[in-house]
């Protein structure tokens, strides 16, 4: 009997594009880079210096606020619910589950960690890891996962749509908000991780429990 070979949407749906390795560095960096902060440590001066965000001139000022309105709660509400829109329209239902869960999740550990690791900025503001980051981040990587699902690329092809699309995310809003003096540079490093952390074993519990009609 010949043996049915599976397509390629069926494996995309049974296997990550994110190698496994991806997620599992990326928690470790937020842990390390967590334990170092809670223990009170630093890494150096430039890390641990803020600026008045005053001190950035047009156009910067200008692009780095409009890169930060994308993380603040409108911001982030109104972009999710595109791409949500987005998948549904392509028929996509996991995916669009995916990015509420994912999204979720990633800024529910960022709002999590804060408090427990008590790096401030600017006084009393919590800073490690930047939700900021961490949403854009997680927000490319839905994007990039439903790019993969659509147009099935090989294996370099989805490492290539990953890259593409989340490092530039993740280092524009870090960009922001380090220019905007709202974060250290290891802290949009931790939200990045995070987001690198949390999505990939999100989207792994949704496809293990979707059940696909029909």
């Amino acid at each position: 009997m010949a043996r049915i070979e599976p397509t390629d949407q069926a494996r995309s749906h049974r296997s990550s594009p994110i190698p496994a390795p991806v997620p599992i560095v990326a928690a470790l960096v937020v842990a390390v880079l967590g334990t170092i902060y809670f223990a009170g440590g630093t890494l150096g001066p430039f890390d641990g210096r803020a600026e008045g965000w005053d001190a950035l001139r047009e156009p910067w000022r200008t692009i780095a606020l409009t890169v930060d309105f994308c993380g603040e709660p409108l911001g982030s509400t109104i972009l999710t619910g595109i791409v949500v829109a987005v998948c549904l329209l392509l028929r996509r239902a996991r995916l669009a589950v995916t990015a509420v869960a994912g999204i979720g999740v990633t800024i529910a550990a960022t709002t999590a960690l804060k408090p427990i690791v008590g790096r401030t900025i600017h006084g009393d503001y919590l800073s490690f890891p930047s939700g900021h980051t961490a949403f854009a981040s997680a927000l490319a990587l839905i994007v990039a996962l439903t790019v993969i699902d659509v147009f099935h690329p090989g294996h370099h092809g989805r490492s290539l749509t990953i890259a593409a699309l989340v490092l530039p995310a993740g280092a524009a809003m870090g960009w922001a908000q380090v220019m905007l003096s709202a974060h250290y540079p290891t802290d949009t490093l931790g939200g990045f991780c995070t987001a690198l952390a949390t999505v990939p074993a999100t989207a792994h519990l949704v496809d293990r429990a979707w059940k696909p009609r029909g």
